[in-house]
């Protein structure tokens, strides 16, 4: 006789299951750990120590990690789970932070929480949950999994649109997916606190992170910098019709539709088009310069149902969002001996080399994700050589 499925889609009584609850010390995560060991689970509490905040940002006694993993302690205690605490810095470091500088350096605009969830979160962790024993890895991203009747899981929207975390975690491959679990895709922010309040948990009010978790001042520069001293090189910011507005001190300091901050005033507004790394130059140009109708992939992830060879030569019907606050657009999916393309049906502006092409089955709500990649940056526009001077002849 087959046994009956819990509420995890796992095939054991809940108390014989064993869940690790990644809790980061925040409402989501802890609501997490509380909701799955009301339902009677074997839950392990485990928190990363990813970071010291004083020695990201040069600053004494700015240990947000540290009250992080003291707010996790106390939700474990409260709800009666083991908690570990596990030194993760220099995988997070290596992994992470240095990639970040890096693909800063290179003219791109990254997004450190994708590596993490890809690489520390998602590879390190779920192998330390397969080594505690256990049948799931929870986490409080929103986010739905389901499965999809193959023996393997899909990822989906979650159902608050407006806290869907997708976009975040299209790195996430079929062998993670098949073992996380996500108890708060069908939950809204205000169920989720009213959750927290009925456990009591003393985190139930607690803001939520808004930045880069090792950038709380929101300047990146200043941590590269710090990263990588004297890597930053001056340049010239030039306009597309070649003419030079200005001078910068690092194409890190720009991101690629970035409209203020640029130092420089003109007739029009300027908007940054493109960052040539290599030569030190920021290239501006007016608002519809900055449309893009076809985006090149690298490195990409695929979780669809069929392999990307399989995929017809004239490709499939997608949808597409090339930024996290924007909604998926259609868009057309080809692969070939050159790599992978996306065709947007309508021109996007500022998508920028670095980010992420996140591909859904749909537009609509609920969309499924097919996989992703990472933007790659088209070869920066030359801007129109300036005309030689006009000499008097005698």
């Amino acid at each position: 006789m087959t046994a009956s499925l819990n509420s995890l889609d796992i095939a054991k009584p809940p108390s014989a299951t064993r869940v690790v609850a990644a809790m980061s010390g925040g409402v989501d995560s802890s609501v997490v750990a509380a909701l799955l060991k009301r339902q009677g689970y074997d839950v392990v509490g485990v928190t990363l120590q990813l970071y010291d905040h004083g020695a990201a940002v040069h600053r004494a006694g700015a240990c947000c990690a540290g009250q992080d993993i003291h707010d996790a302690r106390r939700v474990a205690e409260a709800i009666g789970i083991p908690h570990y605490v596990l030194d993760y810095e220099s995988r997070f470091r290596d992994a992470v932070i240095e990639r970040f500088a890096e693909s800063y350096l290179a003219g791109e605009t990254p997004i450190p929480c994708v590596e993490c969830n890809r690489t520390v979160k998602f590879r390190d962790l779920l192998g330390l949950a397969r080594e505690l024993g256990a049948d799931a890895l929870a986490t409080g991203h929103y986010v739905a999994s389901r499965d999809l009747g193959t023996g393997h899981r899909g990822l989906f929207r979650a159902a608050d649109e407006s806290r869907d975390q997708s976009y975040f975690l299209y790195a996430t491959t079929q062998e993670q997916l098949d073992l996380l679990r996500f108890p708060l895709g069908g939950l809204d922010k205000a169920q989720t606190r009213g959750l927290a309040a009925e456990f009591g948990l003393a985190i139930a009010d607690k803001p939520d992170s808004q930045d880069i978790c090792f950038v709380p001042s929101g300047r990146y520069a200043e941590v590269i910098e710090r990263l990588k001293p004297g890597a930053a090189r001056p340049g010239a910011i030039v306009h597309l019709d070649g003419r030079v507005l200005g001078e910068h001190e690092g194409v890190l300091r720009y991101t690629v539709g970035q409209r203020k901050g640029l130092g420089i005033s003109g007739a029009e507004p300027l908007y940054v088009v493109a960052l040539d790394a290599q030569n030190a130059r920021v290239i501006v140009g007016p608002r519809e310069a900055l449309s893009v109708a076809r985006v090149d992939l690298r490195d990409l992830n695929w979780i669809g149902d069929s392999a990307l060879a399989d995929l017809p030569p004239e490709g499939i019907e997608v949808a597409v969002r090339v930024r996290s606050t924007r909604a998926p657009r259609e868009a057309r999916l080809l692969a070939d001996d050159k790599g992978v393309h996306v065709l947007l049906a309508q021109g996007e502006e500022g998508v920028s080399p670095g980010q992420a092409c996140v591909i859904y089955d749909h537009a609509g709500s609920g969309a499924r994700v097919l996989g992703g990649g990472v933007i790659m940056a088209n070869r920066a526009p030359r801007p129109a050589p300036q005309p030689e001077p006009a000499y008097a002849t005698t």
